[in-house]
């Protein structure tokens, strides 16, 4: 158990970075890949934590930035990463990022028609290369897999119908751009081995069948990262590698974009007590300065890796009900029973919670939260707590400003 005066002086609520936990996931996957790969990219998924810190942490660690939209693309540079070092990916491109990431050499994996259209607008004296998403569908790729709704996917360019292999021959036909790679992102709740070992066999089909002579695969995201019985980074590595030399295929360059492997696991949520309610008989409400905004922004989750952090030995309480701080009647977390009492000043810290909560977090009554970063149980503030200066900045209070 962690003791209550390891965070005594850490502001509540905010968010806790273990930084070495970060450096164990980025260069576990990494070896993973090497051990199998001459060429291999781990990519950095800006979505699932757009923290600056770990951009940049993660940047030092060799992984890329892995971009899906204009915003990202400019913090990723503004975090100091080379752009032949991003990953661009996905629909929310605009035209100028687009024709700038293309133009530097970043790895650009075409989404949406109009992307191929604004091929037209690079310069004709140069060579480039571009990569192209594959639309996956589960229930056809991996049947095991399948659960009927959402296994169709509304991204990438599909081969059942023609419009991949249109895409393909519009690109053929630039004398000045030319196909580098294939992006199959797609992830199954299983996150299994064979899910993967379908996804790329069928892309390795798509590959023969149209005789691309390409760069890289880029496989997407979707692992599992810290937990015990479930696939290890080696194992994925592995099974890449098995099925790419079937085809012969083995020497192309593997991309992943690990985002709830390599960020969840790092990030902890330490909230305090501001209030004790006893309001029946034998239930009491706790309430703290955090909410459920910021560890579970889709309200979904029915449990939580926690420890309560308490000051002193207190007797043993039927039921306490742990709550948030926001005017959400249903801003509940979870439910103690036969445990001892909470105090106000006693603080909860929550366990695994980087991946996209506080990207989703809303900006509801309270803005964002402060991230402390630790090292060796010592703590350094890399985001103070957003006010109403923050949140205020470019509005204007009234139309004549």
């Amino acid at each position: 158990m962690e003791p209550i005066n390891l965070y005594k002086d850490l502001k509540t609520p905010c968010f806790v970075l273990d930084e070495a936990e970060l450096g164990r996931s980025v260069k576990g996957f990494q070896e993973a890949l090497k051990s199998r790969f001459e060429n291999s990219i781990v990519g950095y998924s800006v979505k699932t934590n757009s923290t600056p810190y770990c951009l940049h942490l993660a940047r030092e660690m060799g992984a890329y930035a892995e971009v899906v939209s204009y915003d990202e693309y400019e913090l990723a540079k503004l975090c100091g990463s080379d752009q032949k070092h991003i990953i661009y990916n996905g629909p929310m491109k605009s035209k100028e990022t687009f024709l700038d990431a293309v133009e530097n050499g970043t790895i650009v994996n075409i989404e949406t028609k109009r992307e191929l259209g604004w091929l037209f607008d690079l310069p004709d004296d140069k060579e480039f290369s571009v990569g192209i998403r594959l639309n996956i569908n589960i229930s056809e790729v991996s049947l095991e897999d399948a659960e009927g709704n959402n296994d169709n996917s509304r991204f990438g360019f599909s081969d059942d119908t023609c419009e991949f292999s249109d895409a393909i021959h519009f690109i053929t036909t630039l004398s000045n751009v030319s196909l580098a790679g294939l992006h199959i992102h797609r992830t199954a709740h299983s996150r299994s081995l064979n899910f993967y070992r379908n996804s790329i066999d069928y892309a390795c089909r798509i590959i023969n069948k149209y005789n691309l002579n390409l760069k890289y695969i880029d496989v997407g995201g979707g692992y599992f990262g810290i937990f015990q019985d479930k696939p290890t980074y080696q194992q994925y590595s592995d099974v890449f590698y098995e099925v790419l030399k079937q085809y012969s295929l083995e020497n192309l360059c593997v991309i992943v974009e690990p985002g709830n492997a390599l960020v969840a696991s790092c990030f902890d949520f330490l909230s305090e007590v501001i209030d004790v309610k006893h309001v029946e008989e034998k239930c009491w409400f706790i309430t703290t300065d955090g909410s459920r905004n910021d560890i579970d922004p889709f309200f979904k989750k029915s449990s939580y890796l926690s420890e309560v952090l308490y000051q002193c030995t207190t007797p043993i309480i039927d039921e306490q009900i742990v709550s948030g701080c926001t005017c959400l009647e249903y801003d509940r977390l979870f439910c103690l029973k036969n445990k001892p009492q909470l105090n106000v000043g006693d603080r909860i810290l929550y366990k695994n919670v980087g991946a996209y909560t506080m990207c989703l977090s809303p900006l509801f009554i309270r803005y964002l939260p402060a991230i402390y970063v630790k090292k060796e149980n010592r703590f350094s503030l890399v985001r103070e707590k957003w006010s109403a200066f923050e949140f205020i900045q470019k509005s204007k209070i009234c139309e004549n400003e």
